[in-house]
């Protein structure tokens, strides 16, 4: 609780609102612990992750993903219907043109958010492109244009705290241009939604932006762990490593390193390398050593774990991890208190 309880009086504290993205934990049960802890909605990546939730009578969801495909915007539709308050956001006249289609055919309408496209280049329509599209959903018979979302996914993990700052700001200065030219012509035009957990207290300054699409920091990795916090913080200090993977040594007839049982099915191979942080007294370093295994060797002197021992890791990227695992442990101290369903793992349509 203390990362979400953290994260939440941080951003509420700058005068925002705060909308966690679902995509990082895939947990509904977590999510309902984010909104009853104040936040104003849920993103999430995928319809499909959006259906889950409001399956689990959760709602105010933003889809921050495209929605196209077969059957895709039928299904859209559909959960309009059943959940009022969900948002999605368009990048393009194709998928605008069919949803609105869709939606009055079935004699309703929802509100959509701008996908401004601010230097990633994955989704989103070019800054000087946008004025035209947000005049055309506001022609729209049954999308409601609500806002804009602007996501900087390629300036989270620059290390140092200073240019993360500086290539933020200009990476949004386009998309705050948009939003104020184009809330003066729409005035349902309220939502901002942006940001992430490497720049969660630096795009609260930008004075437009007016909720926070934050994920990571709920849990944490070890990607994060090199990320400065702060100009002079040594890592990403706010919140700490609450999500730990647990992994035994299997096989222990090697000098200098022992074999464990987690490998590529269970630590998810991208961007920096899982941290051994347990048991105390050792000093040792994590590769990946196959699928089903992984290699744990002893540096600066440190003796290897005997076998049977049981290391505890901070996973190198929490998203595609969490999607390996059926559920989450609870631990309190050394006990295991309860256990969550990872029940949104797999939803990838």
């Amino acid at each position: 609780m203390r990362n979400i309880n953290k994260m939440q009086a941080s951003v509420m504290g700058a005068g925002k609102q705060l909308r966690p993205h679902v995509k990082s934990h895939k947990c509904s049960a977590l999510a309902r612990v984010q909104r009853e802890a104040g936040a104003v909605g849920l993103c999430v990546a995928k319809l499909s992750e959006a259906q889950s939730l409001i399956d689990n009578d959760l709602d105010n969801i933003l889809i921050t993903g495209p929605v196209a495909g077969h059957g895709k915007m039928e299904l859209l539709a559909e959960l309009v219907e059943k959940s009022p308050s969900l948002m999605a956001t368009v990048d393009h006249r194709v998928s605008i043109d069919r949803l609105d289609t869709l939606l009055a055919a079935r004699n309703t309408a929802m509100d959509v958010l701008l996908d401004i496209d601010v230097g990633l280049g994955r989704t989103g329509v070019r800054c000087e492109h946008a004025y035209e599209l947000a005049d055309y959903i506001d022609r729209c018979t049954s999308l409601r244009l609500r806002g804009i979302q602007a996501y900087a996914g390629q300036v989270q993990h620059i290390v140092s705290f200073d240019e993360r700052k500086q290539a933020s700001r200009a990476s949004l200065q386009g998309a705050v241009d948009v939003f104020t030219r184009v809330r003066k012509r729409v005035p349902g035009c309220t939502i901002f939604s942006a940001s992430g957990t490497g720049t969660f207290n630096i795009d609260t300054d930008i004075e437009e932006i007016t909720e926070l699409q934050t994920g990571s920091y709920v849990l944490m990795d070890a990607e994060y762990l090199h990320v400065q916090s702060a100009p002079d913080a040594p890592g990403f200090e706010e919140f700490a490593p609450a999500l730990k993977l647990l992994t035994s040594v299997v096989s222990a007839n090697q000098t200098g390193f022992v074999t464990v049982d987690a490998g590529l099915k269970a630590l998810y191979q991208h961007g920096a390398v899982p941290k051994v942080v347990g048991p105390s007294g050792f000093d040792l370093v994590y590769d990946w050593f196959g699928d089903e295994y992984g290699k744990v060797s002893a540096q600066n002197g440190s003796a290897v774990p005997p076998l049977n021992s049981v290391l505890e890791i901070v996973v190198s990227h929490c998203d595609p991890t969490v999607n390996l695992f059926d559920e989450f442990n609870l631990v309190r101290g050394d006990e295991v208190v309860g256990t969550w369903p990872i029940d949104l793992r797999g939803c990838c349509r």
